[in-house]
């Protein structure tokens, strides 16, 4: 009997590794949604005791080159309608839990202290402008956005010399905030959180609507506890969060 006790305590033992791991959750986000993810993470942690969620937050082209490669995500969210077009059309995702969860839109900055006073986008191609920094247009979605717009206002081809190539829209704004260049594209959610560090010159128009689509990836090892945080993102309590760091709804 004792012998029978000990051997289904080991066994316990054995299959408590293989509940836990299967209650974590991986997520891969697009970089612009880092703080408010995290906030959200911990909230759903709360309501779902027992389940850990854990963040990659990179841009939304090089995400999907991950899940490409199998990088073991559960979750993906693009701050684009492209980039998860892409994995749609790739079968890396699940196409009926896909769904728009929030907004956001495009601001251009400029160093909040020593800044140039840019009022419009032609004021870029003046002198005072050396570097104007923005995403990589072929990973990065405020890249796109930030292209439509110069393409729409016919500046994208004499502004290009001056572009240095960001990986992401929080480089953009790091090379914005230090003074490494003059001007950037970032989305108005990131321009609150650098503080006193970048200030908004103006809001262009002429782009496509900024809005996240989010869905459950096809290899998801948990697609139960997956489809349940895609569901948690468009309740009350995680939009709610997405508000209060300045996101708007989807």
């Amino acid at each position: 009997m004792r012998l029978s006790r000990r051997v289904a305590s080991l066994a316990l033992a054995a299959a408590l590794p293989c509940a836990a791991a299967a209650q974590q959750l991986t997520v891969s986000a697009a970089a612009s949604l880092t703080d408010a993810l995290k906030a959200i993470g911990t909230q759903f942690e709360a309501a779902r005791p027992g389940a850990t969620v854990r963040f990659n937050f990179a841009a939304s082209g090089v995400l999907l080159q991950q899940i490409s490669q199998g990088a073991p995500v559960d979750v993906f969210a693009s701050a684009d309608q492209e980039t998860m077009d892409r994995a749609a059309g790739q079968k890396l995702i699940e196409t009926d839990s896909r769904r728009n969860f929030v907004s956001n839109s495009l601001v251009m900055v400029e160093p909040a202290q020593g800044g140039s006073g840019l009022k419009s986008l032609k004021d870029l191609a003046g002198p005072a402008v050396r570097r104007i920094a923005v995403g990589k247009t072929a990973t990065v979605p405020v890249g796109r956005y930030t292209r439509e717009v110069l393409d729409n206002a016919k500046l994208w081809s004499t502004l290009e010399p001056k572009f240095v190539q960001a990986d992401s829209v929080r480089q953009v704004l790091d090379y914005v905030g230090r003074g490494e260049a003059e001007a950037g594209f970032v989305y108005r959610t990131d321009a609150a959180i650098a503080g006193d560090k970048v200030k908004i010159a103006l809001a262009p128009g002429g782009h496509t609507p900024v809005t996240y689509p989010v869905a459950v990836v096809a290899d998801s090892r948990n697609k139960a506890l997956a489809r349940a945080f895609v569901d948690y993102l468009g309740g009350e309590a995680a939009q709610q969060t997405l508000a209060r760091y300045g996101f708007g709804k989807p």
